[in-house]
């Protein structure tokens, strides 16, 4: 079976992707605390969850009260699938068409649902000693619930002896994160967040640091407890996050994109990347796949790099392929118009 026909079955080989840039389950759906069932705090928890939900999607705090979704927020249920009552909290399923539509409408740069995968180290710390968070421990259960509130990938330590032995207060609250990075490499995450949360009693204090290639960021909230301090936490690194993946509204241009070093695994990959931008497969050749889209081309080139794909750019081209002119010249190369290059 030649290589265009088995594409068709990429799909079915998901579980073998790479451990980066994960798409975020459940992005359209808000869980919002509720007062009561009644009509009142129904129609008042709707509202926040729509402005937690635009939050979510474009990484800013101010455009939920952007005046073009004034009708939006007295109505949310116009782009509401769905909602229920659980327990003490409004559940509600957001349309994402009809969502996305609305703001891009609003003229909002949006963030898709791939995203860069965060391993963070996570230390709590109090007056009797510290201990680091690891995955599957009860302490982790407000950090994955913050995580799905702001629309991040999470990962976290298994918290071994080896780990916790990394995880410390000097290494959790230094600017170098030479430490942490070597600990980290098991988990082929995008993102390296470490947070030292402190517990002063009846008020917890977080500082963070966030290092993305050579970006490097950090801040400090407070909470009433690890709860409201992890959700703080979150909302900031998303917001740092999402200002390099939006895919602004009106920006976006006709390109071709050419990808070499494809197989099945990395095709299924390169799809669900390209999902946001409409693309459409138009030559394989070889193991390069030849793809025409719409977008902005500095948002395509960071989603591309959550895939770890390199651009190929006219100064890696091997001049020695090139034929030979008159007294040893080499042609110039040629112009590209709207087509990226990218290798694996």
């Amino acid at each position: 079976m030649g290589f265009t026909d088995r594409l068709l079955v990429a799909c079915l080989m998901l579980s073998g992707l790479p451990a980066v840039a994960a798409p975020v389950s459940d992005l359209y759906k808000v869980r919002e605390p509720v007062a009561s069932q009644q009509a009142e705090d129904r129609a008042a928890a709707l509202t926040r969850a729509l402005d937690t939900l635009v939050l979510r999607l474009t990484g800013k705090d101010d455009a939920a009260k952007n005046s073009a979704l004034a009708e939006l927020r007295k109505d949310p249920q116009q782009i509401v699938s769905q909602f229920g009552f659980e327990e003490d909290k409004l559940t509600v399923d957001f349309d994402p068409a009809s969502t996305d539509r609305a703001l891009r409408q609003a003229g909002l740069s949006l963030w898709g649902a791939n995203r860069p995968v965060v391993m963070t180290w996570w230390l709590n710390a109090n007056a009797e000693g510290s201990s680091l968070v690891g995955d599957a421990q009860i302490a982790a259960e407000p950090l994955a619930q913050a995580a799905q509130n702001r629309g991040l990938p999470l990962r976290l330590p298994l918290a071994d002896l080896s780990e916790q032995l990394v995880g410390t207060e000097e290494n959790i609250g230094n600017d170098d994160a030479s430490a942490l990075r070597g600990a980290s490499e098991r988990y082929s995450a995008d993102a390296l967040l470490a947070v030292l949360a402190r517990d002063n009693g009846g008020e917890w204090q977080a500082q963070w640091r966030l290092w993305q290639g050579d970006k490097h960021e950090k801040g400090t909230v407070t909470g009433a407890d690890q709860a409201a301090v992890a959700d703080a936490v979150l909302k900031q690194v998303s917001q740092h996050l999402a200002s390099q993946y939006l895919t602004t509204a009106g920006a976006a241009s006709s390109l071709t994109l050419e990808v070499e070093g494809a197989d099945l695994v990395r095709y299924a990959e390169l799809q669900r990347i390209l999902e946001p931008y409409a693309a459409v497969l138009h030559l394989v050749q070889g193991d390069k796949l030849v793809f025409a889209l719409n977008a902005n081309a500095d948002q395509l080139r960071s989603q591309l790099a959550l895939g770890h794909l390199h651009e190929v750019t006219a100064d890696a081209v091997d001049a020695s392929q090139a034929p030979a002119l008159e007294g040893g010249q080499t042609p110039a190369a040629p112009a590209v118009g709207n087509v990226l290059k990218f290798r694996w």
